[in-house]
């Protein structure tokens, strides 16, 4: 009987589990985690400015797509990546005078569907609209061009196409460069704050007063 008590004692020993083992591994799995470090928060004026800036960014919509284009393409070229010299430097500015009133003339420009579907643009006049290729176009039949004679309407936006063109020129970083290499503080102040300002105005005009045209460097979106 001593025999079996104290086989049967030490296997009940043998097969009781370590339970300070166990309440280790459970008090580690139930212990929380270290709370991560709180995220900074952003400023409030460098949350403003960089939506400002996408915002600048997406004024280039506003433009007619070949100004763009050719601004993009051309800008790298002529400044020779914002370094420009004596030779340069008035090719640039040249440049830009030559894409503003692109941007201006563009702004007056309209298109019209003739009887067989084809589109034509024209520029509007005070008498209406005068076509490239009207021979071409006669032919094909058109509507009354008199009902898209040059208004008030027309001016506001050639003028906006002009500021929202300077307001982009302005924040690219090449012609930025092109003509103030190291800008005192008092002139990259302005640098930064007048195109936002500009670009913002504009846009909030080009909302205000509509315009039905749809001139070269502009989709097509109704029949006319």
């Amino acid at each position: 009987m001593s025999l079996r008590q104290r086989s049967s004692v030490s296997v009940s020993n043998v097969n009781q589990p370590s339970t300070s083992d166990d309440n280790d591994e459970v008090n580690s799995l139930i212990k929380p985690s270290p709370n991560p470090p709180p995220k900074p928060t952003p400023n409030p004026s460098q949350g403003a400015l960089y939506q400002a800036l996408e915002s600048t960014a997406h004024l280039a919509n506003l433009l007619p797509t070949g100004t763009v284009l050719a601004f993009q393409i051309l800008t790298p070229i002529f400044t020779k990546n914002g370094s420009c010299d004596a030779a340069t430097g008035p090719m640039t500015i040249a440049l830009l005078l030559v894409l503003a009133v692109s941007c201006f003339l563009a702004s007056l420009t309209d298109s019209i569907k003739a009887n067989d579907g084809q589109v034509y643009y024209g520029i509007a006049t005070f008498k209406g609209l005068w076509l490239f290729d009207y021979t071409t176009a006669a032919a094909s039949g058109l509507p009354d061009l008199t009902k898209y004679k040059l208004n008030f309407i027309d001016v506001v936006h050639a003028v906006l196409s002009v500021l929202v063109f300077a307001a982009v020129a302005l924040r690219d970083k090449n012609v930025a460069s092109c003509f103030y290499p190291k800008p005192p503080v008092e002139v990259q102040e302005v640098l930064d704050i007048l195109p936002i300002g500009v670009g913002f105005i504009s846009s909030l005009l080009f909302v205000v007063f509509p315009t039905k045209r749809h001139g070269i460097g502009y989709p097509v979106t109704r029949d006319k």
